[in-house]
């Protein structure tokens, strides 16, 4: 499968149209449901095998963020061999009551997954936390940057943003 087709088929499997509230508090008039992308096998072995190619060399850790990070960034450490932080919007408190659970990430050199940016809010809340535990951020990679501000806020957190596609790439299809 080439990129393009990809592409499509996240498309054609993922977006919704109708009136949504995202976690930005914006109203969107359409939607990607990431869940029926990353629930379904086939297209996230693709996605990852795609994903893989944009992981920098010097990456020891993949911080899969909660809830729709996590499946990703799994099955990208099928692909390369790196191991997996899971990192929690907030600590549980019960059990190890951390952020971050999985790979050892302090002191490592990670990089954020996640599936769908679009303001960038949770992955700033969340590469605090992940700062605060002594990791080093490389960039944040995503499935789908919505583009609605999300790759600048990034930028202005110093965090990098790469996305396998945009939403005007999907929408191009």
């Amino acid at each position: 499968m080439n990129r393009n087709d990809l592409a499509k088929i996240i498309f054609e499997t993922s977006h919704l149209t109708g009136e949504f509230l995202l976690r930005s508090g914006k109203i969107s008039n359409e939607y990607f449901d990431k869940y029926l992308f990353e629930a379904n096998p086939e297209i996230l072995k693709y996605i990852a095998s795609f994903m893989s190619e944009l992981i920098p060399s010097d990456c020891e850790v993949l911080a899969g963020l909660e809830m729709g990070g996590i499946p990703i960034a799994t099955s990208i450490s099928l692909h390369t061999g790196l191991p997996c932080a899971f990192i929690r919007k907030k600590a549980k408190d019960y059990g190890t009551r951390k952020v971050n659970e999985g790979a050892d990430i302090t002191g490592k050199k990670i990089v954020i997954i996640e599936d769908v940016i679009t303001s960038g809010g949770q992955v700033i809340l969340s590469a605090e936390d992940l700062k605060n535990a002594g990791a080093h951020i490389l960039c944040c990679i995503c499935v789908i940057n919505r583009q609605q501000g999300g790759s600048e806020a990034l930028q202005e957190a110093g965090i990098p943003l790469i996305s396998l596609f945009t939403m005007e790439e999907l929408k191009n299809t």
